[in-house]
Parts: C-alpha cells; sequence; structure tokens
C-alpha cells in the first residue's frame, strides 16, 4: 500500500486550512515533527504577531526539514489564499497579521520569519513603505567567540545607545549570537538610520579594538562580535522574534531580560539548547557563559510565565 501523508482541514479564526504531512520531521536531532511546528506557532501567534503586523514577511521555507534543501521566498506563493493582506509590486510580500495567516505559512514549511524595520502603510500595490519604527544591531560571534562575549559586547552597546536616549531590547538569535533593538519615532530614513549604526560601530571598534569590529571581512572576525549594522538597509530583514529557526534544533529568536545578559556577560546566567560551548552550533561562549539560545519548549513556558519581554519594540 502507498505511504499516504497525513491531511487534516481545520478552522482557525474563521478560516478553513488544509494542513498536510503532520507526521515528517522537521528537527531530526531531536524528532520534532511539523505538527509540533504548528502547535508552536499556534500558541507563540499571541506575541509574535505584533511584531510582524504591517511588516513585509520573507519566509525560510524547509520542505524536508533541516538538513536538507532550504530556499529564501519573498514573493507570495502561487495558491496563497486571497483573504491573505499583500502589500507591494515586485515582490508581492504577505502581510501576516493573523493566526489563520501564520498557520498556512508554517504549513508551508517556513520555519523562519525575517522582517524589515519598517512597516507598510496601507496594502496591495499602492502600499507605501514607512521609515523605520526602530533600528536593530546584530551581534555576531566570529571563531573563538560566542554568547558570553556578545553578552558583554550587547552591554556596551546598551550604555552608548542610553546616552542618547534609546531604550534597548535584547534577543538571542536562536543561532549563535543576539539582537539588540531600539524603538524610534519614525522621523528618519533607513539610509540614515543605516549610517547612525555604522557610525556606532566604528566608533566601538575604536573604542574596544580588541572584542569589537564593523566590518564585515572574515580575516578580522576571529576572536571578536561584528557589530552588524547594515540590518538597518531598507532591502535587508532579521529573524523576528519568536521565529523559530532552522538549526540542529529548534531554537527561536528569543528576547531576553538585561538580567539575563548581565549574568552571561559574567559567565552565568542560564541553561537551554546551549548551554555552554559544546551546545549546538557552538552558541555558548567562548569562555564557557551560561547564556543560551533557547528551545521553542523553553520560550513558550517563558512567554507563560512572563509575557512577551519584546512588547516595547512592538
Amino acid at each position: 500500500m502507498a505511504y499516504e501523508p497525513t491531511k487534516v482541514t481545520v478552522e482557525v479564526e474563521g478560516r478553513r486550512l488544509r494542513l498536510s504531512s503532520l507526521e515528517k520531521v522537521m528537527f531530526p536531532r531531536t524528532g520534532t515533527t511539523k505538527a509540533q511546528v504548528l502547535d508552536y506557532y499556534a500558541r507563540i501567534g499571541p506575541v509574535i504577531l505584533p511584531h510582524l503586523r504591517d511588516r513585509a514577511v520573507t519566509r525560510i521555507r524547509f520542505p524536508h526539514g533541516v538538513g536538507d534543501m532550504q530556499f529564501f521566498e519573498k514573493n507570495i506563493p502561487a495558491g496563497t489564499p486571497a483573504w491573505i493582506r499583500r502589500a507591494g509590486r515586485d515582490p508581492v510580500f504577505p502581510l501576516i497579521d493573523d493566526l489563520a495567516g501564520l498557520t498556512y505559512f508554517a504549513n508551508l514549511n517556513s520555519l523562519e520569519l525575517h522582517v524589515h524595520q519598517w512597516r507598510y502603510e496601507g496594502e496591495g500595490r499602492d502600499a507605501v513603505p514607512l521609515n523605520p519604527d526602530r533600528l536593530v544591531i546584530d551581534l555576531d560571534p566570529g571563531p573563538g567567540t560566542g554568547l558570553l562575549e556578545c553578552a558583554r559586547v550587547a552591554l556596551i552597546v546598551r550604555e552608548r545607545l542610553g546616552r542618547i536616549g534609546l531604550d534597548t531590547v535584547p534577543v538571542t538569535s536562536g543561532s549563535k549570537g543576539l539582537q539588540l533593538y531600539a524603538v524610534l519615532p519614525g522621523a528618519h530614513t533607513s539610509d540614515e538610520v543605516r549610517d547612525t549604526v555604522q557610525q556606532l560601530a566604528q566608533e566601538l571598534t575604536k573604542a574596544h579594538p580588541d572584542l569589537v569590529v564593523w566590518k564585515m571581512a572574515k580575516e578580522l572576525r576571529p576572536g571578536k562580535v561584528f557589530l552588524d549594522w547594515s540590518q538597518n538597509v531598507a532591502a535587508k530583514t532579521t529573524v523576528c522574534p519568536y521565529s523559530l529557526r532552522g538549526r540542529d534544533e529548534p531554537t527561536v529568536a528569543a528576547p531576553r531580560s538585561w538580567a539575563e545578559i548581565e549574568a552571561g556577560a559574567e559567565g552565568s546566567g542560564g541553561t537551554g539548547a546551549s548551554g555552554g560551548p559544546d551546545g549546538p552550533d557552538g552558541a555558548g561562549g567562548a569562555g564557557g557563559g551560561g547564556l543560551a539560545q533557547l528551545r521553542m519548549d523553553e520560550v513558550l513556558a517563558r512567554v507563560e510565565a512572563d509575557g512577551d519581554l519584546a512588547e516595547s519594540i512592538t
């Protein structure tokens, strides 16, 4: 008898959706199935949707799970229901602003959801990109560094941005490093924000040359944390807070408290999917720091207990 993948029809917020291949293993190391991925996005919906609202969403799709082929997708795919909002002309992005839309794209094996730092006003071909309403600095650890060093750099960046009146929100990326976000009033263009963050990265490289680097060149990266200012370019995207990542384990871009970052900078302060240098993807600090990337089960428990630690940047 030929194998028939599981298909079920569900109703989500009044929309009928057909879900398929629920038993497919999306994360072989942990045996995490597509059904569990769909369950995660359904349960995390109330906190991830405000972060997605009115932002063009680029997806990274894993048709056969992680460790196999993957691809970026900007354009809304053929066959997408008409009730899912769209914005832009070329590409035409989806706008994911309800649980039904989130479920639809999760069912397409869109493990990762990436967004710009600006939002659209309106929808369809006449939607207008607004100025960015937040900035982001991606702290990317070079060879020989990890979350320990990223946490130390995060404290430096927090202090510097605080001097110009910006409060920062830390998010461990679910991959190797972390991101820092700050809310903006929307008065400046993406180019202006990019230039400001680039200048900040140059300033911090000069002040902390043994720890920080602002240039992307690989030969400059060992032993240092790259301050990726380019994430503020209008065309670029950053993984959305609460998105899953296509890593060996089902880790998540997880908002964190500053108390956790401070403890992580001291080499303590957490357990999780990568609680040290031997964790998945080498995400723990080179010095064995306790700050760790978090799995989806851990993130769900945190949200249930504490709500959205990144609510201020929605």
